[in-house]
This record gives structure tokens, C-alpha cells and sequence, in this order.
């Protein structure tokens, strides 16, 4: 007998895998690699290691404290605190700090590592199948996990927020691409909500990476506008940024507008200043050159690729690619260039003049472009051409490049155990430079000072009046002291003078006091029995910045919620 059509129809279709999954395992066993040094050599230290970890900490610590979105730091500064979090971006920290309530805190680096690059991996493949084939789209986005840039990030710099900036870029480009007109018909006004978030990520991401993400994307629109002969790219790419500003204000406008009341000057300090670090400058500090000689030996080499990969994908000659490929190609081009261009010192007026510029202090963090840039051509080229051949080279010459930065960085098995233990002990973490508020230096601050103490008075012949402290709360943002005083006295806190706190005694709001030689906060007190309240505040500008990124939130929505035009 055979099977009536009835039975037949009803036998399920068979189950497919995601087109995704397969890339996907690829590039998680690439980011393993990368990482595999981390087993036997402990802990890659690299020159932002301690800031990131410590933010990591603190930001769990926090959460057990019920404080879900942070704003001043408790162990910074041995306990004093500092606004780092109304300056710093969220993602990195608030993803670190998930990590570390869920591993134990010697995994938490690698696993990071591990995740950020495979999330970049399938962001430059969702990127690239719209210009190849499946096989260049994999092993291109294959490479830029393993990019001369992610390795130095992962064994010398240890910036993990510019890490996971790198995972917008690829879709960044892509929802760019299509909002210009350049990829597909896509519908403006969804793929300008689908650019505003992906252009907010970058700057949540990292400040530097968002500053550098904002010039690319105005040279994409720009290059657009003139090729089509059209405003309309120029506008819609200004209106897709405009939203992307509004939905990261609440970070952006208190970022912008607290800066008068820290020491922001500080991150363009000696050594940080774009010209000194253009590629293979030598300044008056041996290990500041040798590091960014090491960066410069990763740009170089990315520069060199890209010119090789633009050059064998012969994009540009006729017959050879369709004109939509062609268009992309000139923008990855003029991208490629530009990054090329702005590593070295001919590009000095352009870091002096142009607005924010200079804040992304090391000229070489252009390879995060260039890097993406690089996947592309190689992409097109292994569309064509020898793919395996030219997969197999670059892994080649990718093993000696980052074995060379294995052997000059900081390996540390204590690394996350210390900073624990820094923790846990009370000790703290050191402060930043520029996030300090104005008239401290936190290089001055005591170490293991009390939460509280008695100042001297100022008479001479005045004996030190008897304090007793009750502290009934010591959180990050709340304190609540009771100090029991035979006479009127002056009691410093372990709290740096910042404007957001707001200081009460008996309930009556006050304006504390400073050290002479730092900005500690000081609390006069009267006779008797009295209680301190110090809380950390919410102020207008953050006010402000929530309410522009709710109605942006709102907008966005619109937007995706409306397909069709």
C-alpha cells in the first residue's frame, strides 16, 4: 500500500539548524584560542586591567547594597570614592559585574574575552553575508576575531569596554550602509531606529570608541550624500544620530555637564596627548615608547593587509563585482584610508581642531575601524580567489604576532585575588585622574583612614572634646552617623566633597566643609547628640538625561514598531 498524500503532507518538515550556529562555534573556538595563555600564564595585566576589574567589583558589591545603576564608586580612592560611573560608560562594568556574581573572579577575564569576541565574530558575519558568499562571510569574520587590534586589547591593554565597542562596529556599518541607501531599500525610518541603538551601544560601550564611531559615520553619510548627489543621507544619518544621542543622554548629558566639578583635564595628562602617541613616536619614557611600538607594529601590520586585500579584491574593476559592491567598497575604502591617515603625525591639525578628537588620545585606537574595514576586503577577495590560501597566511602570520604580545605583557596569577582581597579588607583601589573632584588630589588622600574622626580644634589651649560614633548606615550612597560630642567639634568622613551629595545634621541641610590639603568632606557638629545624614543625590542634569532617553526610547519604538513607510 502506498502512503495517501494525506499521511504524506503530514510528515513535519525537517529541522534546520540557524544559519548562524555553525559560524558561531567557529569563531567561540578562535576566542578560546586567544585566551588559551590565561590557563597555564595566569591573568593578562595589561595597562587598564586594575581600573576595569576594580569597576567590576565595586559594581557587585553595589548590587548587593540593592544599588542597580551606580553612580559613585565605594572602594575607589582606599574608600573615599569617586563619580567614576557618571563618567565611564555602563555596558563594560555592568556586564563585568554580572560575570562576577555568576564565575568565580579568576574566570571572569577570560570569559569576558571569550564572549565579547564571538559576539564580535557573528556581528561582522550578520555584515558580510550581504556582500559574499557563505564561505568568504565565515572565515573573514573568522579574522577579525583574531585582528591584530583584539589581540593587543586582550594581552596588553586589558580595555574591555573598547573590546566590546568592537562588537557594534560591524552592524553599526551594516545599519549605516542601509540608512544611506547604499546596501538595500530597507525602510528609513526602522533603519534609522536600528541605527540609533547600534551607535548608542558604541558610546555605552566606550567614550573614545564613540567619538571615533561619530567621524566614521559622518564620512559614510557624507560620501553617500555626494555620490547620490542628495541631502537625503545627510539627513537621515543626522537623524539617526540625534536619536542614538537621545537614547544614550542618560549617561551622555550628566557625562558632559558634571566635568566642570572633576579634574577632566587629566585625560589628556603627559603621555596620553595624541601626539605623542603617533605611530612609532619616541618620547622621553622608555616603557610608554616600547608600548606604543608594540601598537604600532599592530597597526602597520593592519595597514599593510589592507592594502594588499583592497588591491587582490579587484572590486573596482569592471565585470568583476556588481555596482552595489563597488559603492560599498569605495566607502570601506575612504574608512580604510582615513584611519590610515589619522596614525600618523601628517594628521596633527586634524586632532588639534576637530571637536573631541583629541580625547581619543592614542591615534592607533583608529584600528578598530581599520580592523573592520580589513574583514571586509578580505572578504571580497576570498570571494574570488584562494580563500583557504588566504585564511591559512593570515593565521600564519597572526600565531608569531600574538605570541610576541604574550611575551611582553604583565602576566599576574594574583591578579583578581588581590583585587579581592583589596576589597574585602577595606584597603580599596586606587583612584582615577581625571574623575577626581576639583581641589583634590587622591594621591594625597590617607590610606586606611576611619569612616570617621575628630579633627584638632583650633585652640591651642582647648582639650579635644570626648566623641563617641554610632554609625547606623555605611553604604555607598546613604550614611547615617550619630555622634555623641562634649562640646562643638569638626568630624571628617571618609567621603570626598562632590556636588550631588546632600548633607544634613538634625535635619537641616547643610553645606560641609573641606580639609585644607584635600577635598575631604567635613562636618561640624554642635554639643550634645546629633545625627549626620549624607546622601548621594539625584541631580537636574541626570534628570535631564533620563527623560531625554525615555522619550528617545519612546521614539525608537515608533519607529521599529512601523515596518512600512
Amino acid at each position: 500500500m502506498t502512503d495517501s498524500p494525506t499521511s504524506s503532507s503530514s510528515t513535519p518538515p525537517p529541522t534546520r539548524l540557524p544559519h548562524w550556529l555553525l559560524p558561531a562555534g567557529l569563531f567561540l573556538l578562535l576566542s578560546f584560542l586567544i585566551v588559551l595563555p590565561f590557563f597555564w600564564l595566569g591573568t593578562a595585566s595589561g595597562h587598564d586591567f586594575e581600573f576595569h576589574a576594580a569597576s567590576w567589583l565595586d559594581v557587585a558589591e553595589q548590587w548587593k547594597q540593592g544599588i542597580l545603576f551606580p553612580r559613585w564608586t565605594a572602594w575607589t580612592n582606599h574608600g573615599f570614592g569617586e563619580p567614576r560611573y557618571i563618567f565611564y560608560p555602563p555596558f563594560s562594568w555592568l556586564l563585568g559585574a554580572a560575570l562576577m556574581t555568576l564565575l568565580p573572579d579568576p574566570a571572569v577575564p577570560p570569559v569576558f574575552i571569550i564572549l565579547v569576541q564571538t559576539l564580535a565574530g557573528l556581528s561582522a558575519y550578520f555584515l558580510l553575508r550581504n556582500f559574499v558568499s557563505g564561505r568568504a562571510t565565515i572565515l573573514a569574520s573568522a579574522l577579525y576575531v583574531i585582528n591584530p587590534n583584539s589581540l593587543l586589547i586582550t594581552y596588553a591593554r586589558s580595555d574591555f569596554a573598547e573590546q566590546l565597542a568592537c562588537v557594534f562596529f560591524p552592524l553599526l556599518l551594516l545599519a549605516a550602509l542601509r540608512l544611506c541607501g547604499l546596501l538595500d531599500d530597507s525602510p528609513p525610518k526602522r533603519s534609522a531606529a536600528l541605527f540609533a541603538i547600534l551607535f548608542a551601544a558604541v558610546w555605552l560601550s566606550n567614550a573614545p570608541a564613540g567619538v571615533i564611531a561619530s567621524y566614521s559615520m559622518a564620512l559614510v553619510f557624507a560620501w553617500a550624500a555626494l555620490s547620490q548627489r542628495s541631502w537625503l543621507p545627510l539627513f537621515r544619518g543626522a537623524g539617526g544620530i540625534a536619536l542614538a544621542f537621545g537614547l544614550s543622554s542618560f549617561y551622555l548629558v550628566p557625562a558632559a555637564y558634571e566635568q566642570r566639578w572633576v579634574n577632566i583635564s587629566q585625560a589628556l595628562s603627559s603621555g596620553l596627548l595624541p601626539f605623542q602617541n603617533f605611530l612609532f613616536t619616541v618620547i622621553n619614557d622608555p616603557e610608554h615608547t616600547w608600548f606604543n611600538w608594540i601598537a604600532s607594529i599592530c597597526a602597520l601590520s593592519l595597514i599593510l593587509v589592507f592594502g594588499l586585500a583592497a588591491l587582490a579584491s579587484r572590486v573596482f574593476s569592471a565585470g568583476n563585482a556588481s555596482p552595489r559592491n563597488r559603492r560599498i567598497a569605495s566607502v570601506l575604502l575612504l574608512l580604510g584610508a582615513a584611519s590610515t591617515v589619522l596614525t600618523s603625525r601628517l594628521s596633527l591639525p586634524l586632532w588639534t581642531h576637530l571637536p573631541k578628537l583629541r580625547f581619543v588620545q592614542f591615534p592607533w585606537r583608529w584600528m578598530s575601524i581599520l580592523a573592520l574595514v580589513v574583514a571586509c576586503f578580505l572578504a571580497f577577495t576570498m570571494e574570488r580567489r584562494r580563500a583557504w590560501l588566504w585564511f591559512a597566511a593570515l593565521i600564519v602570520l597572526t600565531v608569531p604576532l600574538a605570541y610576541f604580545q604574550v611575551q611582553n605583557t604583565w602576566w599576574d596569577e594574583d591578579e583578581m585575588p588581590t583585587l579581592r582581597d583589596a576589597l574585602s579588607s577595606g584597603h580599596g583601589f586606587d583612584g582615577t585622574d581625571e574623575y577626581d573632584p576639583l581641589g583634590d588630589d587622591h594621591l594625597d588622600l590617607p590610606l586606611n583612614a576611619p569612616l570617621a574622626v575628630v579633627l584638632p580644634s583650633d585652640s591651642e589651649d582647648s582639650p579635644p572634646p570626648k566623641v563617641r560614633f554610632q554609625f547606623l548606615r555605611w553604604t555607598t550612597e546613604h550614611k547615617e552617623i550619630r555622634v555623641d560630642a562634649s562640646a562643638e567639634t569638626r568630624v571628617a568622613l571618609r567621603v570626598l566633597n562632590y556636588p550631588a551629595w546632600r548633607v544634613e545634621v538634625n535635619g537641616k541641610t547643610i553645606t560641609p566643609e573641606r580639609m585644607d590639603d584635600v577635598n575631604q568632606m567635613v562636618v561640624a557638629v554642635p554639643a550634645g547628640s546629633s545625627d549626620i545624614r549624607v546622601q548621594f543625590t539625584r541631580t537636574a542634569d541626570r534628570t535631564l538625561g533620563n527623560s531625554i532617553s525615555t522619550l528617545s526610547v519612546l521614539i525608537a519604538v515608533a519607529l521599529l514598531w512601523r515596518r512600512q513607510d
